[in-house]
């Protein structure tokens, strides 16, 4: 396993003046100090922000014209055809155009490239085929930014195209290289002026939707009654939850319960979540991977159906299979995980960059595994698996390694590559597998301080600090994710007076412990017990990094820690 190290947040301000001024506590203030949100209305909003906060979508470059545009298709019965994309974000993007578009009385229709046929975005044998098909305007949502040649191509045939996205640009010295669309709305273009770029792509559809409802008169009520679409995207994407996004997976978390999706609350149901209380969390490890898994295993039209559909029987039935798909996922990227952590161990621990074979894999999962490989190892980790013609693959990478210009330096060996500093995409000859794990490992310029896991502690706080009003105004930090994670508290010295394991698969720990003051806290600890047990051998003694909860039993309520992190003190 990585190492770790435990870091203190010293982020510095006012906290007294700050709690006054937004009626909270100097540990609440601090921790929104650490989460760089800077400033009175800035913290406002944070706290406090609501819809009305939201940007105009009139910001976003583009956005007039493409409303212009499609006004007169709309009302002219020209066919339109919406193009997606097989995640999350594109699923969410192509609803909320799809739904859109109907209410305006457009014709429309839509299509979602095939993860393995197909792969990412718009290609030449979509836009010929809505050439046969008579379409006469293409919308993309969550792609088509850098489909410059096949762009070109709808365009020579004289169809009408309107790219909506939110992926960096290419540039070649120092200039964006655009396809030649009718209109192209996307935050990270130079010339846009849109305040907070970092959007997805279903966000951007969500724009326009409201720009398009305002153009037609439609009422803002129907374009906030899909607004949990736009929260789903966002937190899939794994999106920053700063700013706008932050306001509008709190908001949408808000409305799920209430969704006009009947597909939706079905997913919801076969997870066995309330759909009243859905959290960040369960959109991105539960709800979220069910929509995912149709596109990594069969089609991404299925996620899309369910969420179109109105039909009881049908809804009940694709929520089934959805969720079964995602579940035989799991089972599969547990197995490749196991795979390639015994590959890292018996052959590859002293490489600085992981590049792992798996040819048997689905080559859908090999990011996820490459996901879990960085997690367990703290090092950039590439999983290598058969495509139909060439050997595929997923990287996920660490903070101080820049995954796409490490490709970049070893190109030669590549057929296909894309990404950017964090995740990457390739594909190569199988003969070229060994030279390409050897040639990243003779470029990486890491050392051993990279593959340390850094924790960030929010505050050393005490644990006679914590109180029920205390964790209750925490609530007001949520959601949590990526930007804003949740966040951590330590307390250094505490006394074990007891340890028990429970759950059924033996996965949770209960302490009671107290602190040098003689003050009793329970505690509770997620992972293997009994490995745990053996480790603490005779100590009584632990450092813990945690977040403070409320325990409800039986109608009575007390405080308890959840331990995130610990160590053990000889």
């Amino acid at each position: 396993m990585a190492a770790e190290i435990w870091m203190l947040q010293t982020k510095r301000a006012d906290f007294n003046e700050m709690a006054e001024l937004h009626h909270i506590s100097p540990v609440t203030a601090r921790i929104i100090r650490n989460r760089e949100v800077l400033g009175p209305e800035a913290v406002e909003k944070y706290l406090r922000g609501g819809l009305d906060d939201l940007y105009s979508p009139c910001l976003l470059k583009d956005m007039d014209l493409a409303v212009l545009i499609l006004k007169e298709k709309i009302k002219q019965l020209k066919p339109i055809r919406i193009v997606g994309d097989y995640d999350i974000d594109g699923v969410c993007s192509t609803y909320l155009l799809y739904q859109a578009f109907k209410e305006t009385g457009a014709v429309v229709d839509y299509e979602i490239p095939d993860r393995i046929k197909d792969g990412y975005g718009i290609n030449e044998s979509i836009i010929r085929a809505a050439y046969d098909d008579g379409i006469d305007t293409i919308v993309t949502c969550d792609n088509g930014i850098a489909a410059v040649e096949q762009i070109k191509l709808a365009k020579d045939l004289g169809m009408t195209v309107i790219v909506t996205d939110h992926h960096d640009i290419r540039k070649e010295e120092g200039k964006e290289v655009l396809p030649p669309g009718d209109a192209i709305v996307n935050p990270k273009q130079d010339a846009c002026m849109y305040p907070f770029p970092e959007i997805c792509g279903g966000m951007v559809a969500f724009k326009l939707v409201q720009a398009l409802y305002e153009a037609f008169g439609i009422s803002k009520e129907k374009w906030l009654d899909m607004v949990e679409f736009a929260a789903i995207a966002t937190v899939g994407d794994v999106m920053k939850l700063q700013d706008e996004n932050r306001i509008i997976v709190k908001e949408g978390l808000k409305r799920i319960g209430n969704t006009k999706s009947l597909g939706l609350l079905k997913l919801i149901e076969k997870n066995n979540l309330d759909k009243d209380h859905i959290t960040a969390y369960q959109i991105g490890f539960v709800i979220g991977p069910c929509l995912n898994a149709g596109g990594r295993l069969v089609t991404a039209k299925l996620a899309l159906s369910l969420l179109l559909c109105q039909e009881e029987e049908e809804a009940d039935r694709m929520a089934v299979e959805l969720k079964d798909l995602n579940d035989q996922r799991k089972d599969m990227t547990k197995a490749g995980t196991d795979e390639a952590v015994k590959l890292v161990e018996e052959h590859f621990s002293q490489d600085k960059v992981l590049v792992v074979y798996l040819p048997g894999c689905h080559e859908s999962l090999a990011g996820i595994i490459a996901g879990r490989l960085r997690e367990r190892f703290q090092k950039p980790a590439f999983v290598l698996t058969d495509g139909e013609e060439h050997v595929k693959g997923s990287g996920r990478s660490i903070e101080s390694y820049h995954m796409f210009d490490a490709l970049m330096e070893v190109k030669e060996l590549l057929l296909k590559f894309g990404g950017h500093p964090m995740a990457a995409g390739l594909s190569l000859r199988k003969e070229n597998v060994n030279e390409f794990r050897k040639a990243l490992n003779e470029h990486a310029d890491l050392t051993e301080e990279d593959f340390v896991k850094k924790v960030w502690i929010d505050v050393p706080m005490p644990l006679e600090y914590i109180s029920e009003p205390l964790i209750e105004e925490l609530d007001l930090l949520e959601p949590y994710g990526q930007g804003n994670e949740k966040p951590l508290f330590a307390q250094k010295d505490l006394s074990i007076r007891s340890v028990r394991v429970l759950g059924k698969n033996r996965n949770v720990v209960k302490f009671s412990l107290a602190t040098k003051a003689g003050t009793p806290m329970d505690g509770l600890l997620f992972e293997d017990g009994d490995s745990f047990v053996e480790e603490l051998g005779d100590s009584r003694q632990l450092d813990v990094v945690y977040y403070p909860a409320v325990n409800e039993y039986n109608g009575s309520k007390s405080l308890q820690i959840i331990i995130k992190n610990y160590r053990i003190l000889s």
